[in-house]
Parts: structure tokens; sequence; C-alpha cells
């Protein structure tokens, strides 16, 4: 049925409305005729030919007179289905108030038709007197619970195709709708008068079988016959299964957001507290999108470990802690006269083909990039995660870096490299609302002082005795450069760098 009414708001849309009470006759007309020829029955009489002329004649003019009836509540949409100028807010409000106004309108025209149709059809099966005032009364109370079985799914699912295609992806319906009679409440009226209606249908039709008496059997024939011919079509089909579509609609939509999909809106197309879960839920589902973003932001202007860690576990993971760890200053040698003789938009350039190098290097061996210092950059390996063999690691990042360096930029670029294992306090600092991770700790002054002295070594890596103290597997090629005195520091420090043909050579993997 959902088909039926997206091909004719696609066919139809500036004359949609003639187009769904069009498709609702020939589907209404098997349950007018049941009801005509069920009294025609219970009369004994055999006028079914007449009284299928006059239900006939009769459809058509409740049809007419639905159609025509409030007919400027849906304008707008159909207006702004033939192109016209129409704010879209005001369209799908159309369609909301139109529905709403739809179904009491249906509820009692229907029950004033039926009530006329019973007293013209018993009449012409030959009831007369009190029968017809019964007929009348029977008829409008029966209209009304067939009504109350569908009618409100029924509309929602007719003017749904058009509240997609006015909505579409804006989400102009979000704030529409309005938790009505809820789908419980819809549901439990819709179940009370398919049961009133099947009572009242298997008295008749008992009533019209004399040999239902004698042969109880005949109750569950016409059991089966109510629930078969009546109670699938109408009560499944075209009263719950409308129902159900925008609750399979949020599964799928559930489904995607699993999967990582936040591209996709549910339709708010219900004026009960389905639209309103609907609209939660695209609710819901911008949050995560907005989160996604947000941590796919955080993760590239803070290191991708450290990022996961602060979302899992908060900030207050890092308030401060003594950690062994290993510390890498990576540093570009005689970057102040390239910046002097060249322009701003080519120095950051440079910079940033090195830290593409140096980066994704630090993190693949485990490490975490802690900040951009000008031309160069601190690494630490050991902190703020766990890291067996940090010094190895450092190393091998080390020699992975200068190698890498050396083979984009030749002599154009050279790097050093300094390296120093030792225990630092590692944690958040800051204030006002801006926080950072940082390494507190003579163990980075002393880092940051051995890469100053390849300057003077000429190595492109200088590693402390403490660093090679705490190697699992010393690098081939290590060479002693002896004791040097560095800034702020009292005691001479010991030195080793990496023979500039062999360091290539170093087991990335120890």
């Amino acid at each position: 049925m959902d088909r039926i009414w997206q091909w004719a708001w696609d066919r139809y849309g500036a004359r949609y409305r003639w187009a769904v009470y069009a498709i609702a006759f020939p589907v209404s007309l098997p349950i007018y005729f049941f009801w005509s020829f069920l009294i025609v029955a219970v009369e004994k009489s055999g006028h079914y030919v007449q009284a299928a002329a006059v239900t006939v004649g009769a459809a058509l003019v409740l049809q007419c007179a639905m159609v025509l009836a409030d007919r400027r509540r849906l304008r707008p949409a159909e207006q702004w289905a033939a192109g016209h100028e129409v704010d879209r807010a005001t369209a799908l409000e159309a369609t909301y108030t139109y529905a709403r106004r739809a179904v009491p309108r249906s509820l009692w025209g229907s029950a004033v038709w039926f009530a006329l149709l019973s007293v013209i059809v018993g009449a012409i099966a030959g009831a007369t007197g009190s029968r017809l005032v019964q007929y009348a009364i029977l008829g409008a109370v029966v209209a009304a619970a067939v009504q109350a079985i569908g009618v409100h799914s029924l509309l929602e699912a007719a003017v749904r195709p058009a509240r997609v295609a006015i909505a579409d992806d804006t989400g102009i319906g979000d704030s529409l709708p309005r938790s009505r009679p809820t789908f419980a409440a819809w549901s439990s009226v819709a179940v009370l008068g398919t049961v009133f209606v099947f009572a009242v249908d298997g008295a008749m039709l008992a009533a019209v079988f004399d040999r239902a008496r004698e042969e109880p059997v005949l109750f569950v024939v016409i059991g089966c016959a109510l629930t078969i011919g009546f109670g699938v079509p109408m009560t499944v089909g075209l009263a719950f299964s409308p129902s159900l579509r925008p609750i399979r609609e949020l599964a799928a939509a559930t489904e995607r957001v699993a999967a990582g999909d936040y591209s996709q809106r549910v339709p708010v197309v219900h004026d009960d507290d389905l639209g309103a879960l609907a609209a939660s839920f695209n609710r819901m589902q911008a949050g995560l999108a907005e989160r996604q973003r947000l941590q796919a932001a955080f993760g590239t202007y803070v290191d991708p470990a450290l990022a996961a860690r602060l979302l899992e576990q908060g900030d207050d993971v890092f308030t401060g802690e003594r950690r062994e760890v290993t510390v890498m200053f990576v540093d570009i040698r005689d970057f102040t006269p390239f910046a002097e003789a060249n322009t701003a938009e080519d120095t950051v350039a440079r910079l940033n083909a090195l830290f593409e190098i140096v980066a994704p290097a630090v993190v693949d061996a485990g490490g975490h990039v802690n900040k951009f210092l000008g031309d160069g950059a601190l690494a630490v390996f050991g902190a703020p995660n766990d890291l067996a063999e940090h010094a190895d690691a450092a190393v091998s990042a080390a020699v992975l870096i200068h190698r890498r360096v050396a083979e984009r930029f030749g002599a154009e670029l050279r790097i050093g490299i300094g390296i120093n294992t030792g225990v630092v306090i590692a944690g958040t600092i800051g204030g006002g609302g801006k926080l950072e991770f940082t390494l507190i700790g003579d163990t980075v002054n002393v880092a940051a002082r051995v890469e100053q002295l390849t300057k003077t070594t000429g190595d492109a890596i200088l590693l402390t005795h403490q660093c090679v103290d705490a190697l699992a597997s010393r690098p081939r090629g290590l060479i002693d450069r002896g004791f040097h005195v560095l800034k702020g520091k009292s005691a001479s420090v010991q030195v080793f760098g990496l023979d500039q043909e062999t360091d290539a050579r170093v087991d990335l993997t120890s």
C-alpha cells in the first residue's frame, strides 16, 4: 500500500487529495458490500443486486463529500507540489492539520452515512418499523468502530509521501510533531474496534446460518472466514502495517548509526509520539555526528592515543604521575636562515613536510608527539600510555625519521635528534579552561641539550648513556662521543652517536 500512496503523490501531487480518495474507494468498497449484504441476509431477502447498487452510489457520495470537506487545509501542500512559492513549514503543517481534522470528520461522517445506508438497505430487504431504527443505530456504531480500526494509520500513511517530499532532509519537521493520542492509544482503539466489529459481524453471520445451532463447527468456519476475509486485510494490512513502518525505519536507522553512518535522517512524518521519537532520534544522531567530528578534530590537533584516552577516561586521568620514559627532541639544522630567505608559506610547508614524517614514525612506534616547538618537536615514549622497551622504540623511531628525511630532502634539510631516558612527572597543567598534557623534569631538559649537542659532534642522532643503558638490544654502530658538559648541568653527560653508515641498518623491530 505504501508504494501505491507514493505513486499517487509522484503522479498527482497537485491533485493528491482526489487521488487518495480514488484509491480508498475500491479498497473500502468490499467493506460496504459486506455490511449491506449482511443486512439483506439477516432479513432473509434476495435483493442483493439492489443493495449493491445503492451501496456503490452511497459510497461515491461519501467519498466526494470527504474530498470536498476541509479541502483548503491541504491546499498549501498541493500548491507546493504544483511548484508554487509556498513555505515548506507551512505546507508541512497543513498536512498535519488536515489529518487531525480528518479523523473526527471520518468518524461522524461514516457513522451518519452507515446509518442512512443501513436504513435504505434494510428497507430494500423488507425491514420495517423499529427494525429500521435498530439498523440505523447498529450501522452508526459499527461504522464508528470500523473507522476507529484504521482511520488514523490510513490517513498517516496517505499523507506520508507528501510529508517526506516537503520535509526532505531539512529538519523542519522535527519541531512540528506533538504527541496527541499516542501510538499506544491508537493501537488500543484499533484493537477494541476490531473486537467489537468481529463480535457484531460474527453474531449476525451466526444468525444467518440456522444450521450453526445444529453444527457448532460452523462457528469455527465463521470465525476463520471473518479472520481471513476481514481481519487480515483490514486490521493487519490497513490498520497496523502502516503504523509499524516508522518503527522499522527507526530500527534500520539504529543499525546504520551502530555501523558509524550518521548521514541519513529518519523522516519525521507522524503527529504522534512516533514522530516525536523520530525527531529525538535525529537530534541524538546529530549529537553523535558532532561528537565524531569533534573527536576527529581533536585527534588532528592532539595525539590520537592521548585523545582516545581522554575521551574514554576524562581529563582527570592525567593529574600527574612519575614515570620512567624516553624523551626525544627533533630539530631542524640551520632553519633560521631558511626562514629568512623564504616566504612564510614556504616555511610552513617545509615544517609540515618534516612533521608528516616525524609524527607517524613516533605514533607507529608507540610514542606520543607531545608538542611542536617551532622548527622542532618533542616526543615521549612511555607516557601517557605504558610502553615496554620505550628506549628501543625511541631509537627505532629516530633512525626511521632520519632515514626518511634523508630520502625525501637529501642535503636540503638536515635534522638533529637527542634522546634521553629518565624519570619525569607526566600530567596536565594549565588554568582558565586551557589544559595541556606535558612532561616536567630534568630528563626533558637533558634531551633538549643533547639535541643541541648534535651540532657540535656532527651526529644526526645522539643518545645519553641512560638511554643506552635502558635499551633491551643495543643497535649496531654505537659510537662513544665521550662526556660533555651541558648547559644547566653541573656534571658531565656521556653521549653516544650512531654511525652514519650503519644507523640505516638498525633493526627497527628491536
